[in-house]
């Protein structure tokens, strides 16, 4: 039977945290007074003090879901995060490692040994086995495997094959198949020999003698339908269904468009081979909005808030080393034009509106376009016409700001050319940072990375880079000359 937890709020799950947090620190206390062997308390006093504590803290976590246990963890710092995981119970330590995010996991694997990793794993079900094996040693991998049945195997085996991010990889093997020609009477006192149904189970599959799938039974056309009636004549024969080598972000977006709990997972024969739920499709669509943003600042890998300063160092030189050279870039575009920011000194301070709107516009644009790209709605035949769009609307920005801004400009230092200037430099670079945001993620895609990688980045450096080219240019010819 499946233990039940609480699943908590999340303010009840703050207070669960500020209370671990709490009794941490009073443990802590304790145990320093503990070593100390201060005068006024007694040593057997120190010590059930803690082993109450301990029990507290225990029971706090006894009650809690596997992913309200993980959450407080990741809210740790290495020492007390170790300190909460070793009173976790151990038939719990493979459900909290599926919970965790890869960066917490590998700081809690790397404090178990090879026992205690292999005794988490025998715990939890071929596809969740799928998820945690490629973390662990691989020692540990080859002694698990021997622990499995020769079907437990051969389906581990085949999930490993697949990457990461293919439905192979996310599928679930826990599924309830039924024959067509049998009634629905036979169905329901079939179901009832079961002690529980697999989770999220919304339909049975009917397959043929071979395995191959003919259809879906869901569970309400079972309840609703006469009992002598044939799975035959109630079921739906034209499910939604997936192959194991189909990415799991297009999986993931069809179980959004058509609000699926479960589905089918057929292989090139059309046998059935698992089925996908709801829950890992929750978490492809989280894992992506998480790595987008990532990729979008910079960022190689999601990284543990509490990680040595050395290790999250190493995560962001990549791009700061980058941000940093196109930053001498702009700043060598900037001199290029000494002569003229010295004869008109307003614009070292216009410069900063036009890089500014720049760069907005420019991250509106890119946003759109990831956007685009991830749900597949531009293709080869239609992006001409998204590329003429965003032009059109760079250009009646540009129109109608520009000229505010120049009208601005030419009220505050009473010049008509330098307005003139700054609304044709407004305009121009509008239409440049349209272009850019569109040809950025793009061009990522072409070269097989995450459109949204590195755009923040890059899209600073050619919007200003441009953007006070365009600027000082312009100056440079009509205000000079």
């Amino acid at each position: 039977m499946t233990t039940e937890f609480k699943q908590e709020t999340p303010e009840n799950l703050q207070e669960y945290l500020k209370q671990v947090v709490a009794l941490l620190h009073k443990q802590a206390q304790l145990k320093e007074s503990f070593q100390k062997q201060e005068q006024d308390i007694d040593s057997a006093e120190l010590a059930a003090l803690l082993h109450a504590h301990q029990t507290e803290l225990q029971q706090h976590l006894d009650d809690l879901h596997p992913a309200d246990i993980a959450h407080i963890l990741e809210a740790l710092p290495l020492a007390d995060r170790l300190a909460v995981w070793h009173l976790v119970q151990a038939d719990r330590d493979g459900d909290i490692l599926l919970e965790v995010s890869d960066a917490v996991r590998e700081t809690l694997i790397a404090d178990m040994d090879d026992e205690e990793l292999l005794a988490a794993a025998e715990s939890l079900d071929t596809d969740e086995l799928a998820d945690l094996a490629p973390d662990l040693p691989e020692d540990v991998v080859a002694d698990l495997m021997t622990t499995l049945d020769a079907q437990e195997r051969e389906r581990l085996q085949s999930a490993l094959s697949y990457e990461d991010d293919q439905v192979g990889a996310l599928m679930d093997f826990e599924m309830v198949s039924i024959r067509d020609d049998v009634t629905l009477e036979v169905v329901l006192r079939y179901l009832r020999r079961f002690e529980e149904l697999p989770s999220h189970t919304d339909k049975l599959f009917v397959v043929d003698h071979v395995g191959i799938l003919k259809g879906i039974l869901p569970i309400k056309r079972l309840l609703l339908n006469d009992p002598d009636k044939t799975v035959a004549d109630v079921m739906s024969d034209d499910p939604v269904t997936f192959a194991p080598e189909d990415d799991a972000s297009d999986a993931a977006q069809a179980f959004e468009r058509y609000d699926l709990v479960s589905a089918p997972v057929v292989d090139a024969e059309g046998k059935l081979c698992g089925r996908l739920t709801i829950d890992e499709m929750v978490d492809v669509i989280r894992e992506e909005s998480d790595s987008e943003a990532l990729n979008r600042a910079g960022l190689r890998e999601e990284e543990d808030m509490f990680a040595t300063p050395l290790k999250s160092a190493k995560n962001r030189w990549l791009w700061v080393a980058v941000n940093l050279l196109t930053a001498f870039i702009a700043s060598r575009v900037i001199g290029a034009f000494e002569g003229t920011i010295s004869h008109i000194v307003e614009l070292a301070g216009l410069a900063t509106i036009i890089s500014g709107i720049c760069g907005n516009t420019g991250t509106q644009t890119t946003t759109l376009m990831i956007r685009g790209l991830a749900l597949k709605q531009i293709t080869v035949r239609n992006v001409g016409k998204i590329f003429a769009k965003e032009i059109i609307i760079a250009i009646m920005t540009g129109v109608l700001w520009g000229g505010i801004t120049g009208f601005l400009a030419y009220l505050i230092y009473g010049k008509p050319a330098l307005g003139l200037v700054m609304a044709t430099a407004m305009l121009l670079n509008l239409v440049v940072a349209a272009l850019v945001g569109m040809i950025i993620p793009i061009t990522m895609q072409k070269l097989g990375r995450d459109p949204a990688f590195g755009s923040s980045v890059l899209l600073t450096f050619m919007t200003d880079s441009i953007g006070f080219f365009i600027l000082l240019g312009l100056a440079t010819v009509f205000l000079l000359h």
